[in-house]
């Protein structure tokens, strides 16, 4: 899993840096011998920085042979976990689109060892708790071009029709699924009972550095702060496990502005009103509770999404 998240995080480093995933064989080199891996396209050279990105989410895939399972056999699979997760960089400045996903894995959905082999690149870079890509959005049509295919028994697909279920939450756009929260005192409320021109759902645990980094970072944000002063903006601490024990030793450590509570008898898990398989998670309401970012642990944004709001 740390492997995944280093592959990551250097395709994240790439793509900012604008630099290109080098072939695994150079000339003169037998490339039977070699891993391999697949080079996208250059983008025409007099293109914007929008038009290339535009070109890419239409033709990264053109130069991929989809029939070519002797491929997968030899395929550097590190290099392919950050050749996709490039791609899924290419497309995440339209985050809640799902299309160009949906297109590729009809694509891939050829055979059934090329959807296995890309089905897994979508787990690693899309739904692995600790992918900084994660998206439901685009994972969406991963699961669906799975189901739809006809080579799984019916255990086989269990995991996948569960995993679509949870994904099919709280999606962006959406009005999210209310809950009711308890706070130390026994005294509790819900999600929807929260009036504000904006809710921040924090889902955390005590003794998660990822966490205690988020709440400094939503602590520190001159932005968030000032709307949480003024009362636009309400921040819901939520635990969604049972050592409450751990979690009242935590709770001094929250913001006293913040609601610090938990979620009496996991019911919100148990009935699956969200997925919390990624902890830290972050959710961002507007006043009526529709979904504008979901499971995320950027607060740029969060504090992004408010203000294209103006």
């Amino acid at each position: 899993m740390r492997r995944i998240v280093l592959i990551l995080a250097a395709a994240c480093c790439l793509a900012a840096c604008g630099s290109r995933p080098v072939r695994t064989a150079d000339a003169g080199t037998e490339a039977a011998d070699l891993p391999r891996v697949y080079l996208p396209p250059e983008p025409p050279a007099q293109l914007t920085p929008e038009g290339r990105r535009d070109y890419l989410r239409l033709h990264y895939w053109d130069g991929f042979d989809f029939a070519d399972t002797l491929f997968l056999a030899r395929a550097d699979t590190s290099g392919m976990l950050e050749t996709f997760a490039r791609y899924v960089m290419v497309l995440s400045d339209r985050p809640a689109d799902p299309a160009p996903m949906d297109s590729l894995m009809r694509r891939a959905a050829v055979s059934r060892p090329m959807l296995d082999y890309f089905s897994m690149l979508a787990d690693g870079v899309l739904h692995d708790p600790n992918s900084p890509l994660r998206n439901d959005e685009f994972y969406i049509p991963v699961l669906r071009a799975q189901l739809a295919a006809p080579w799984y028994d019916e255990y086989e697909r269990i995991a996948p029709e569960y995993d679509l279920r949870m994904a099919m939450q709280n999606r962006v756009g959406q009005r999210a699924n209310d809950f009711r929260y308890t706070l130390a005192s026994g005294a509790g409320g819900t999600l929807y009972g929260l009036e504000a021109e904006y809710v921040l759902l924090f889902v955390n645990n005590p003794g998660c550095p990822m966490c205690r980094r988020l709440r400094e970072e939503i602590a520190s944000s001159p932005m968030l702060s000032e709307m949480i002063e003024r009362g636009r903006l309400r921040v819901l601490a939520l635990y969604p496990d049972e050592d409450l024990a751990a979690w009242r030793e935590y709770c001094e450590r929250m913001p006293a502005s913040w609601i610090n509570a938990y979620d009496r008898g996991c019911v919100i898990r148990e009935q699956g009103l969200y997925d919390f398989h990624a902890i830290p998670a972050l959710y961002l309401f507007d006043r009526d509770k529709r979904v504008l970012v979901k499971d995320s642990t950027d607060v740029s944004a969060i504090e992004e999404a408010i203000d294209r709001r103006g």
